[in-house]
């Protein structure tokens, strides 16, 4: 993988800083800068350390723009500084011919960039980081049922909603604990393959009827399935955690009435696992630029 590039990582947390020092160890011939990420972070000393915009971006080969993009506020998100910019500052400085990455890029953002000529590649949508990105997801998940829960994992019941990426590393990490786990989705071909992989699985339609005994509840669905209805069959000591994106699948203020602990557990690859959600980052990108024929 040699190629003499120059690149920029802007913004970000810690999965951005070090996929900035594996890639400019990777390759002395990558000319690398490492932008808004000065605060509570250790980069490479072979990184430039700049953010002056209108000097790097117009400089760049590739600039690579943090997961997620845009931070609540509609800035870029910059985590690790102390200072803020706009995507469309950073636009008006990028070459037509760079090639840009960044995650979770909203319609209206990669509206702009079309307006501007630069082609905007999303990595978070693409399936082999999606599938990856599965792995610390599921550990974060059981991480937080062992800080919460008052019981082991071994022995207990836990119930999953939905079986995509996520609910399947997640049925493997909770059975390897010992716990007896139960899957609920639409899909046959889910439920099929959530009982050949040792779960008992329940139709949605039917969820339920299999809610009394549960001690911890997982949620994959970004759809609210636990109304009041289904939350107020819950035992009371039932952990929930919801792992689904916007607008999640619990109705929290419900919940929180009813006494029930639930965890809104959102974005957890960055928080868990910093370092691996980073390099998982890398390794999407690498297979991008490859698709192009750059590396």
């Amino acid at each position: 993988m040699v190629f003499d590039k120059t690149v920029a990582i802007v913004g970000g947390d810690l999965r951005q800083a070090h996929l900035a020092n594996i890639l400019v160890e990777k390759n002395n011939e990558y000319k690398i800068y490492g932008m808004f990420l000065e605060k509570d972070v250790k980069l490479s000393p072979k990184i430039h350390k700049s953010n002056d915009i209108q000097f790097v971006l117009p400089s760049c080969d590739i600039i690579i723009f943090p997961l997620p993009l845009l931070s609540p506020n509609g800035m870029v998100n910059t985590p690790q500084s102390g200072l803020s910019l706009t995507i469309l500052e950073c636009f008006d400085y990028i070459r037509p011919k760079a090639i840009v990455l960044a995650g979770m890029v909203s319609p209206e953002i990669q509206g702009h960039a079309r307006e501007r000529g630069i082609e905007l590649i999303d990595y978070f949508r693409r399936e082999e980081f999606a599938i990856l990105n599965a792995e610390p997801t599921a550990e974060g998940a059981v991480e937080i049922a062992l800080h919460e829960m008052p019981i082991t994992l071994f022995g207990s019941t836990c119930l999953i909603i939905g079986y995509g990426r996520i609910a399947k590393v997640l049925a493997r990490l909770l059975l390897a604990f010992g716990a007896k786990v139960r899957v609920a989705a639409r899909s046959h071909s889910d439920l099929a393959w959530a009982k050949i992989g040792g779960c008992e699985v329940v139709r949605i339609g039917d969820l339920s009827h299999h809610l009394c005994d549960v001690d911890c509840l997982f949620n994959t669905v970004p759809v609210t399935i636990l109304g009041e209805e289904k939350l107020s069959i819950l035992p009371r000591r039932c952990l929930v955690i919801d792992l689904a994106s916007k607008p999640g699948g619990v109705d929290f203020e419900t919940a929180k009435t009813l006494g029930i602990k639930t965890i809104w557990a959102l974005s957890l690859p960055g928080k868990v696992a910093p370092y691996s959600a980073g390099e998982i980052i890398l390794s999407t990108i690498m297979n991008i630029l490859a698709e192009r024929g750059i590396v």
